[in-house]
């Protein structure tokens, strides 16, 4: 569960203003390579789940990944970004989208980054609603961490979280082996036609 922090211009003046703490992590890469054959997420995954890489997803396809999975938790910048963005990004042989099936349905989704050839971003990681306290979170965030591994293994994994995700995204970050680098406090102007729920305790 998490998002890359940049703000963008806000044309529609009405917006809700909300204070964040933003934790930088990073995994550093490990002593000796990994030895990865194939994918490792078929062994892994409780029956019933899937996880397919999607080559050439589609900018609406992407967009109710990211709308569904982020709705309760502010993620909103990739909403107010046009489709050509979208698409371009969604292009890029870099970036990798990968789309966790449960019962045949969307369960959450989690992309690898990999313009930075000396490192991996896990820039958005999460479950959809329904998938939440399935106990499936952990096992798709190793899955995650052992193909950036595999695409990289080398470099180091990255990955942001705030206090607007869900409150064991970064308890289960810690888990995982990430280490905080920084805290970074940030004030967030959220545009209010995009209908998101801002908790109270974020507003300022």
């Amino acid at each position: 569960m998490t998002m890359s922090f940049r703000q963008p211009p806000i044309e529609d003046a009405r917006a809700t203003r909300i204070a964040v703490d933003v934790t930088f992590l990073r995994l550093e890469p490990p002593h000796r390579p990994p030895s990865v054959t194939g994918s490792p997420a078929a062994a892994m995954l409780p029956a019933g789940n899937t996880l397919v890489r999607v080559a050439s997803p589609s900018v609406p396809f992407y967009r109710y990944l990211y709308n569904t999975v982020g709705q309760n938790y502010c993620w909103w910048l990739r909403r107010m970004a046009p489709d050509a963005e979208i698409a371009s990004l969604l292009a890029d042989p870099a970036i990798a989208l990968h789309v966790l099936y449960r019962g045949g349905e969307p369960a959450g989704f989690f992309e690898l980054d990999g313009r930075d050839r000396r490192e991996v971003n896990l820039g958005y990681f999460g479950l959809m609603p329904h998938a939440i306290g399935t106990g499936v979170g952990p096992t798709l965030l190793a899955i995650a961490i052992g193909l950036a591994r595999a695409s990289s293994p080398n470099g180091a994994v990255r990955v942001n979280t705030c206090t607007a995700d869900h409150p064991r995204a970064l308890p289960t970050y810690l888990r995982a082996g990430f280490r905080p680098v920084r805290t970074v406090r940030e004030i967030w102007d959220i545009p209010d036609r995009l209908g998101l729920p801002l908790p109270d305790r974020l507003r300022v």
